[in-house]
């Protein structure tokens, strides 16, 4: 495919430039940033600028990171920091002892005590379908839409099964029975995790932390020297990161304007939208408002859901403002 034309690809909202796709954000001001950022570097910037400037639609500004762990700014274009949760391996035994902090420690014992069962397991309908039971614990997660919440069989297989030869699967079972899910995929500089979650119910047998235990195991089998928890989290999330030795690691973030609008949004701070422009306060304060609104609104099937698996509330979760 010729570089001076990017090329829809199937998506309106989606162009290609030189083999990577590029998806576009935005509704006034519109952004292309790669689809898979975590997975790629762009090839060639000021290239990829040239070509995206001819795309349709119009496209106001590129966005773009430098991965782990290249943390140092290789270009003049303006930019911010991604704050990004790595942890770094050397031996199991030096982040069992000296990057993993004592209640964590004790979590995994515990965890194991209580009978929790955990190991890497293949991609399959049981495994889908237990999967399914978690995530239709609750419409509500992070005081929004679960977006897993109520999708048939075929859709979670189909969503849950992208990039498996790149995918690995570690479970937590207790009394066989699925209480905790673990997905990372392994990329050429780290492994990242892209689901982690357990059954409220058996919260108090410490699936997560066992689960990440046996992650760190593998990626250091797997040769993987870093293991990403995405965005560097705030309040409770961020205490697990912690205890779990891992590390705020900034990384440059890109803002490329196109055209004179994007210009005009980076100069007026628009470039993440209206909330880009709002106090960290305000943010929160509408953010623990949207999650009371979805609690109210969805009331009702909270209630039944919690009768049927007989779930105590799960505790709140923090707030997180991505970059």
């Amino acid at each position: 495919m010729s570089a001076e034309t990017p090329v829809a690809s199937g998506n309106p909202l989606a162009v290609e430039v030189n083999g990577q796709r590029f998806v576009i954000s935005g509704m006034f001001v519109k952004t292309a940033s790669l689809e898979k950022e975590y997975q790629e570097d762009v090839v060639n910037p000021e290239e990829t600028m040239r070509v995206l400037r001819s795309a349709f639609p119009k496209i106001d500004i590129l966005k773009f990171w430098q991965r782990v762990p290249d943390s140092e700014p290789k270009f003049n274009y303006y930019k911010e920091w991604r704050q990004i949760a790595a942890l770094q391996f050397s031996t199991y035994k030096f982040w069992w002892e000296k990057q993993n902090n004592r209640n964590a420690r004790r979590m995994v014992k515990w965890a194991r005590e209580q009978g929790v069962v955990v190991s890497e397991v293949p991609f399959t309908d049981d495994l889908v379908r237990g999967m399914m039971e978690i995530f239709n614990q609750s419409p509500i997660r992070r005081g929004k839409p679960m977006r897993h919440y109520g999708k048939s069989f075929e859709t979670v297989k189909e969503e849950m099964g992208v990039d498996l030869a790149k995918s690995i699967f570690v479970a937590a079972h207790y009394q066989n029975e699925l209480i905790g899910i673990f997905k990372f995929m392994l990329f050429d500089r780290y492994a990242l995790i892209t689901i982690i979650l357990d059954k409220t119910a058996h919260r108090d047998k410490a699936p997560m932390n066992a689960m990440i235990s046996k992650v760190v195991e593998i990626c250091i089998e797997r040769k993987a020297p870093y293991l990403i928890y995405n965005l560097w989290r705030s309040g409770s999330y961020r205490q697990f990161q912690q205890s779990n030795g891992f590390v705020n690691m900034p990384v440059p973030e890109y803002y490329v304007p196109l055209t004179f609008k994007g210009r005009l949004a980076l100069l007026m701070r628009l470039h993440k939208g209206i909330k880009g422009l709002l106090p960290d306060k305000v943010y929160v304060w509408l953010l623990g408002f949207r999650a009371k609104w979805y609690t109210w609104r969805y009331g009702s099937v909270i209630g039944s859901v919690r009768s049927e698996t007989n779930c105590e509330r799960s505790p709140s979760e923090p707030v997180v403002r991505n970059p």
